[in-house]
């Protein structure tokens, strides 16, 4: 880099406590993860310095150059490289970053999880597998996503970590997840493709489900009435056809307006692309058990009716 450059990315750093390099600015953020920071600091600092490397293209190759770090956002610290989103998030949701910042670290209460006796003993048995490897992995992970993604894993603990204790099991969350995590249930129940873990968030907000071609089979014979939309065209609809569906035309779109908000909601198309967007509209609209076919009714013809034709 030139040295005009350099300086003034040395007069950035040395003269503000908390500096990011990002693209964009906090209010028209131009990357998600220049977004995602820029939140961050938002919420824990409110008052910081930004230089949108888009604004100068010297200066967007220097500052990697500087770092010695490939990707834009980058946050500095009273002089100190931090590092750019993923590092920056972790470290924001097990509390590190407050101490960088020097924050004072509130208690996180531990939430209230519960686990069924099958799930109990799926998680014994993965954690005295996994243990008989590596016997610093002594510990069972959840983890809640901001987007409330849930994951499980067998983990080793961390010095901030928040412990709850469930029937001789000890589950370890980060700060975050453990905010997130209130009321959690975890079961171990038999899926389409195998056993599997169920986990089920009282503060997940409302999102669109997706719901496979036999499970939908399965719900339409435990439930007359149920309220299947075809999203296609007529011309589709014409060619091919699942008993039971209706035409998402106005007169459709008119009748789901009528229904009580929670009433469940299913929609189909030929892949299951164009339903996916018909349930996140309605799912907008204040519906809050919203489902997609996947695989439309193409894995219909496949999987249930091959007498439906396939197109």
């Amino acid at each position: 880099m030139d040295e005009a450059t350099r300086q003034k990315i040395e007069e950035d750093v040395k003269n503000n406590d908390v500096v990011l390099f990002m693209k964009g600015t906090p209010q028209a953020p131009r990357c998600g993860f220049s977004a995602t920071v820029a939140g961050i600091l938002d919420e824990l600092v409110g008052k910081y310095k930004t230089v949108d490397v888009l604004a100068d293209g010297k200066l967007r190759e220097a500052i990697k150059e500087y770092s010695d770090w490939p990707t834009i956002p980058q946050l500095y610290v009273k002089g100190q490289f931090v590092g750019g989103c993923d590092i920056v998030r972790e470290m924001y949701e097990n509390g590190e970053l407050h101490e960088t910042l020097g924050l004072q670290l509130e208690a996180v209460e531990p939430p209230r999880v519960s686990v069924s006796k099958a799930a109990a003993g799926a998680l014994a048995e993965a954690l005295a597998e996994a243990t008989s490897q590596d016997p610093s992995a002594a510990f069972i992970r959840i983890e809640v996503a901001a987007d409330y993604q849930h994951s499980l894993s067998v983990s080793e603990k961390k010095p901030r970590d928040v412990q709850v204790q469930v029937d001789g099991l000890t589950l370890l969350l980060d700060r975050a997840s453990a905010r997130r995590a209130g009321g959690l249930s975890i079961d171990y129940i038999e899926g389409p493709d195998g056993p599997a873990f169920k986990l089920e968030n009282p503060n997940e907000p409302p999102r669109v489900k997706s719901v496979s071609v036999k499970e939908l089979q399965a719900k339409m014979q435990a439930e007359p009435g149920l309220q299947l939309f075809d999203v296609r065209s007529q011309k589709e609809r014409d060619q091919a056809v699942i008993a039971g569906s209706r035409l998402l035309d106005r007169a459709a779109q008119q009748y789901i307006q009528t229904l009580d908000k929670a009433t469940p909601l299913y929609f189909h198309c030929h892949h299951g692309q164009r339903s996916q967007q018909a349930a996140a509209f309605f799912l907008s609209h204040g519906f809050s058990n919203v489902y997609n076919v996947s695989g439309g009714i193409d894995a219909w013809s496949v999987e249930v009716d091959p007498s439906v034709p396939r197109y």
